[in-house]
């Protein structure tokens, strides 16, 4: 379901795609397909999938990262032709990927990788997540250890889209506020935060958290989620949502597949900056 709420600014329009990914990888791109038809007729000129949209089990890591570093990646693919299809630029979530930056292969372990395609379906940026969840939660699933199946990334990464300056960042990342200070040092003017945050962490700190980020960097924010029952096991927040530079909750999903969408005013974040120029009042 498309979301009702729209922001009437002046602006490149983005749209931010909830999924309820499972273990089916053709399952979960035929519903990112629906959903990406649902982002272009609502206008959107970038759309931004959640984490481990196409892949979620941990089990399938291993190998379908060795399938996105060979000749014929299915996932990397379908990215590319599904952005030229629609003339779209997309996030691309993240997707496992055997290789690092540098094309060196990784033995046992993939990277998290969030891979940005242009609207003529061009790979224009590779962001792999830097911070890890490692963690003990209270939910059917228990404990989880992400380092026990991917490499952590080292870059942080920003790139020119058509709605200004993007940061790329992933799940996890949010509670770690130095990496965004340092996107926003290289221009950020909207960062992207594809998550799948379990439903017991999102209920807790989804919100307060993505808002934070948001304004203390004077970013707008697009943090799209995993949003419902993945598994018999595993229940995720969703609650994806676009937050403006002053911190306002733009447009948001709660549960379920849908799109949320905001025009990125540039205006908008120039005024706020420049109102209350907090960038150049930091004294440590």
């Amino acid at each position: 379901m498309v979301s009702a709420k729209r922001e009437q600014t002046a602006g490149c329009r983005i749209g931010v795609v909830q999924m309820v990914s499972t273990g089916d990888i053709e399952a979960n791109l035929a519903q990112a397909d629906t959903l990406l038809e649902e982002a272009t007729a609502g206008g959107a000129r970038i759309a931004v999938f959640p984490e481990n949209f196409a892949v979620l089990a941990t089990r399938q890591m291993q190998a379908q990262g060795q399938t996105e570093a060979g000749s014929h990646p299915r996932i990397r693919q379908w990215l590319s032709e599904r952005a030229r299809h629609h003339n779209l630029w997309i996030v691309g979530g993240s997707l496992p990927l055997a290789t690092r930056p540098d094309g060196s292969s990784i033995d046992n372990r993939v990277r998290a990788t969030c891979l940005v395609y242009d609207n003529q379906g061009r790979e224009v940026a590779r962001y792999d997540k830097v911070h890890l969840f490692d963690a003990q939660v209270d939910d059917a699933h228990g404990s989880y250890r992400e380092s026990d199946t991917f490499e952590p990334g080292n870059d942080v990464v920003t790139l020119d889209t058509p709605a200004g300056k993007l940061g790329l960042a992933i799940c996890y990342d949010l509670r770690f506020p130095e990496l965004f200070r340092k996107l926003r040092e290289q221009g950020a003017e909207w960062i992207t935060l594809p998550s799948a945050f379990t439903y017991q962490t999102g209920e807790a700190h989804w919100q307060p958290l993505v808002r934070a980020r948001a304004i203390e960097n004077q970013v707008w924010l697009a943090a799209p989620g995993q949003g419902g029952w993945n598994s018999s096991r595993r229940r995720t927040w969703g609650h994806s949502m676009i937050v403006d530079p002053w911190g306002t909750v733009v447009d948001e999903l709660l549960e379920g597949p849908g799109v949320a969408f905001a025009d990125l005013d540039r205006d908008k974040l120039r005024h706020i900056r420049e109102s209350m120029p907090v960038w150049g009042h930091r004294r440590l």
